[in-house]
Formats: structure tokens, sequence, C-alpha cells
């Protein structure tokens, strides 16, 4: 890694006297990683190596996670202010990017932030708009919350990880034996924060036609191996919003944010700087 993409910790206080722990690495025009649910910035880390070869990278612990703060009670639009705290610090504008949930964030960012924000790089963002797939369970976000409350962290991941994710029975010991099971029941909490933003996002409705208002251009990746409810929530996004290209990482699944960088920072290379 070069002198320009050695990263630096540091911190900021959010509008509500939080303090968000971020990293920043690169230079370049900025780009902003939001992390996805259950994990702090060290999630996106490959991502954002690969990305600070040509841009200037912030990652940052979301509420809950990491280094950050996690008053209560908890509120989705605090988290856009903490974006907005990060791009005082990079200097707008900025781009943002995410993989799977953390997509609905960066949305309501752009939609808040205006101006502030040139483009978005969105992976893979899980929006159930039909009978592709079941849609999340009703009440699930308080079914978290509750098992969370009872210190019931597995449990809670188990039940995300089931009904909402819907990976089967079968597969879920051989996940529990996995390292990252760990950081996820710590941060269990967070399957309840993530589900709050997702609200009307995974019912099997058509998209909010009035919950975002972006002009600026917008990337949705789609995977040559995913789902089919993804392809059909990317072509929704598409038609709602003015400036919408569907991109496609073929030979790639929804993994691919995290377990993929180089070709996903390619693609959003790409896309950025045309």
């Amino acid at each position: 890694m070069s002198d320009t993409q050695t990263a630096t910790t540091d911190t900021v206080t959010s509008t509500d006297g939080t303090t968000i722990a971020f990293e920043q690495s690169g230079a370049g025009p900025a780009v902003v990683v939001v992390s996805n649910v259950a994990e702090d910035r060290t999630g996106v880390a490959g991502l954002a190596a690969e990305l600070a070869k040509d841009f200037t990278v912030i990652t940052f612990d979301r509420r809950g996670r990491g280094g950050s703060g996690d008053p209560q009670p908890y509120d989705p639009e605090r988290e856009v202010e903490d974006i907005a705290a990060l791009i005082d610090v990079i200097g707008a504008p900025v781009a943002l990017m995410s993989g799977s949930g953390g997509c609905a964030l960066v949305l309501d960012a752009a939609s808040a932030l205006g101006d502030r924000v040139s483009a978005l790089y969105l992976f893979e963002p899980p929006f159930i708009v039909d009978d592709a797939r079941p849609p999340a369970p009703a009440g699930y976000v308080e079914h978290q919350e509750a098992l969370v409350a009872a210190g019931r962290r597995d449990e809670a991941v188990e039940y995300f990880m089931a009904e909402v994710v819907g990976v089967p029975a079968e597969y879920l010991p051989m996940m529990r034996e996995d390292p990252s099971w760990a950081q996820m029941a710590a941060y269990a909490h967070t399957y309840a924060y993530d589900g709050r933003i997702l609200r009307g996002l995974q019912d099997g409705r058509p998209l909010p036609a009035d919950r975002w208002h972006v002009d600026v251009p917008v990337a949705v990746a789609v995977t040559g191996n995913g789902e089919e409810f993804i392809r059909r929530g990317a072509a929704a996004l598409a038609g709602l919003l003015p400036d919408v290209t569907v991109l496609e990482l073929a030979d790639h699944d929804h993994s691919a944010f995290w377990a993929a960088p180089q070709p996903v920072a390619a693609q959003a290379r790409s896309f950025l700087l045309a």
C-alpha cells in the first residue's frame, strides 16, 4: 500500500453528540462506504483497500458497532446525520456506496443530503417488490428486539438468518461454527436497526414512490449468480429514480461485495469515474 493509501483513524461527533469512529485512506474523489448489518467497518476493509487506489475512501463504524456510540432509543434518521458529519470531514460532494441492506440507508442519505452527494453505487439491494420470494416476516423487528433484550443473541442471529434471509435450517449449525458468528451475535441488536430502515422495502409490494428523491447517477449492481428477487428489485428502482444504471457482475453472487472486492471495486470505479 502506497503512502496515499495509508489508513488513518479518527472520530467525528454527530449532530446528537454521538461519537462516530471512522477510517480514511487513499486520495482522489471522495467515496463513503457504508457497511451492512451486524458488521463494523472492518467488514468492508477489502473493498476500501481496492477503492483507495483511486479514491479518498471513508469507512466507519455505524451506530452500535465498533468504536461508535449507541444512544437509545435508536432512530434511523440519526444514521443519516452520521453520514452528513463524515461528509463535513471529507468535504462535499461525495459518492456513497453500500451492499445489501446498507443500500436503503444510502438512498435515504442521498435523498436528505442533496447536492452533497455526487453518485451512488448500490450492490444488490435486498428489496422484495413482488412474489419472487416471501416477504420479511411481519413483526420481525420487534421479535429481534425482544430476543436481544432477553440476552438471547444467538437466537436472534438464528432467527434473522432462517426467517429473514432464508438460510436453510441444516446450514445453521455450520454457520455457528464459523468465527464470524461471534461478531454477528455481538451485533445482534443491529438486525432490528436495519430492519427499521428497511421497513416498507421487503413486503412484496412496489417500492414507495415518495420515499426517495435522488437525481444523481445511481448504479445498481446485480450478480450473474444472484437471486431473481434482487434483479426485480433493481429493475423496480430503475423505474422509480431518474438516472439509474443496472450493472451485472457475472460469475458472482451476493457475497461478492465482501468476498470479491477487486471486481466490485473495478465495476464501481468504472461507473464513478466515467
